[in-house]
């Protein structure tokens, strides 16, 4: 319906003008956001997470709501192409960009509180599908008495005060991603600065040990 190169150029133009202008402003109102600092803060960003039934290793029993999971000796479902069939491991059903914020209660042994790309691989050693032992994945290690960050198959004990309940902290978009200990107050365990390529999926990997089990908690 244009007549002529110069009305489409001035068509194009203005859109491009309109996109610029848009950008800019989302540009400010994300640069004028400050970090969250106290829990109140970290809570407006909480996310509702549950975990993907086709992901999940086939000795991972997940409650009816799909946030809880426990690991048990027999096999609970059949196979899907998502599925890891290694690692005792499971996927958030939910994609995670910008600024999200979740907890996890942990009971038993020990897990791993992770996020990771969706195209991790679902078979082969842990180090290709294990949460932390690849470049597609960043998780911490929590036992009763030690944190461990794992990430590319590098590995940094980190202190701070033992709880069965985690908190993680995700700025996508800054690559930002952090993991905190919850007894009372907030104390952060580990601070990930990085460039994130893809969106993400929050992840647990249960230790060998029957019984372990994980919840997502509620938070709003």
């Amino acid at each position: 319906n244009y007549k002529n190169f110069s009305d489409l150029r001035e068509k194009l133009q203005g859109v491009l003008r309109t996109n610029i202008s848009l950008t800019v402003t989302e540009v400010d109102v994300l640069l004028a956001q400050p970090e969250p600092k106290t829990r109140a803060d970290f809570l407006k960003y909480s996310r509702k997470i549950t975990l993907d039934p086709n992901t999940a290793h086939t000795q991972l029993l997940l409650s009816a709501t799909n946030t809880k999971a426990t690991l048990l000796s027999e096999q609970q479902t059949s196979s899907h192409p998502d599925r890891f069939t290694e690692c005792y491991q499971v996927l958030s059903k939910e994609s995670l960009t910008g600024r999200c914020y979740w907890e996890v209660k942990w009971k038993g042994t020990a897990v791993y509180v992770a996020v990771a790309y969706k195209n991790i691989s679902r078979a082969g050693s842990w180090i290709e599908c294990g949460f932390g032992f690849n470049d597609k994945s960043w998780a911490l290690y929590c036992d009763k008495k030690n944190y461990i960050f794992f990430h590319n198959n590098s590995t940094k004990l980190v202190s701070g005060p033992q709880s069965s309940r985690i908190g993680v902290y995700l700025d996508h978009s800054a690559g930002v991603l952090s993991f905190y200990s919850i007894t009372g107050p907030m104390t952060l365990l580990h601070k990930v600065q990085t460039t994130f390529t893809q969106p993400l999926y929050a992840g647990f990997w249960f230790y060998t040990s029957l019984g372990n089990k994980i919840e997502i908690l509620k938070l709003k």
